[in-house]
C-alpha cells in the first residue's frame, strides 16, 4: 500500500517537517488505516500474539466488544466476518473488525503444511471479555447476513 500525502501528515504530522535528517519519515510504513471506528467508553486496549498450527480452524464465531486491529507475521489467516467474504490475509498483511455486534466468523490458518502467527490489539469495553462466542441459535438467526460461502 502506497501512504498517501494525507496519511503520511496523519503518520508523521504536518508541523516540522524539515527537522532532522529525515531518516524517522522513512522508518514509519503505515499499515492499516481503518475508519470510521468506535471505541467503547473506559476500555482498556490488549495486544495479543496468536500462533496456530498447519490447518488449524482458529476460533469458533465469535465477537469482540471493541475494534480489532491485527497484523499477519507469518503464514496466512483465513478471515471472515460477517457481511464480507471470506478472504486470506498473508504475512505482512492487516485485518481490522469494528467489533460491538458483528460476528467474526474465521481467524484461522489458511495453511495446510505451515504455522501461522498474528499480533492483534483488541479495545475492550469494560467488565467485558476479550471474545465472547456466537452460540449454534444465533449463527442460524443471523445466516443472511452471512456473506455467499466460497464454492468447492
Amino acid at each position: 500500500m502506497t501512504v498517501s500525502e494525507n496519511q503520511s501528515a496523519h503518520l508523521h504530522g504536518s508541523e516540522h517537517a524539515d527537522a532532522g535528517s529525515g531518516g524517522w519519515r522513512t522508518a514509519a510504513r503505515m499499515l492499516q488505516d481503518a475508519a470510521p471506528i468506535t471505541v467503547p467508553d473506559g476500555a482498556s486496549a490488549m495486544t495479543i500474539h496468536v500462533e496456530w498450527e498447519p490447518g488449524d480452524p482458529g476460533t469458533p464465531p465469535h465477537r469482540h466488544s471493541g475494534p480489532a486491529f491485527g497484523y499477519v507475521i507469518e503464514g496466512a489467516v483465513r478471515f471472515e466476518l460477517e457481511g464480507e467474504p471470506e478472504r486470506v490475509v498473508e504475512a505482512g498483511g492487516t485485518f481490522w473488525e469494528p467489533g460491538g455486534d458483528v460476528i467474526h466468523y474465521q481467524d484461522g490458518n489458511a495453511l495446510t503444511d505451515a504455522r501461522t502467527e498474528f499480533v492483534v490489539t483488541m479495545m475492550c469495553a469494560p467488565g467485558k471479555p476479550m471474545l465472547e462466542l456466537v452460540d449454534e441459535a444465533e449463527l442460524a438467526q443471523r445466516a443472511h447476513l452471512r456473506a455467499p460461502r466460497p464454492t468447492a
